[in-house]
């Protein structure tokens, strides 16, 4: 059995979601997340890095992964919510090695910096499993100081 950590890392897509389905035709989405260590300066009033960032490789199920794959983009910032999960594999050549990967449990887009505009689509779904079926969200283009992206 593998072993699940909870996690939550709010970083930035190193690339664009890819969207793939699996044997059993169950939609996914894999995604990358570089969190970056940064503090604020007040001497030279700006934010600076502190370390060398690291990168977080996700993936998420279901209606939430075609909604992740419609709606984010390399670059945005992103808040994802899971299980940390420790693998190990072997390579084509024998070669052993061992990773982590977040099982996302939650996918959205930061608020903290930028602005976005949700567009809903679909119909309202209510109860315990909505996220998996509920309506696709977008978000529309952030803003940073007013100017469109």
């Amino acid at each position: 059995m593998a072993v699940q950590v909870p996690i939550t890392v709010e970083g930035n897509l190193t690339g664009d979601p890819e969207l793939g389905e699996t044997e059993a035709g169950k939609p996914f989405a894999r995604f990358s997340v570089a969190v970056n260590d940064r503090r604020y300066d007040e001497e030279a009033k700006q934010w600076e890095n502190t370390g060398d960032p690291v990168f977080h490789r996700a993936t998420v199920f279901g209606r939430q992964a075609e909604n992740v794959a419609a709606s984010l983009r390399k670059g945005d910032t992103v808040i994802v919510s899971g299980a940390l999960q420790f693998q190990s594999w072997e390579d084509v050549e024998g070669n052993k090695h061992t990773g982590t990967q977040i099982l996302a449990h939650q996918v959205g887009p930061s608020l903290r910096f930028n602005q976005a505009t949700l567009h809903r689509t679909g119909p309202k779904v209510d109860g315990p499993d909505a996220s998996a079926t509920g309506p696709l969200i977008t978000a529309g283009a952030p803003t940073v100081g007013g100017l469109e992206r």
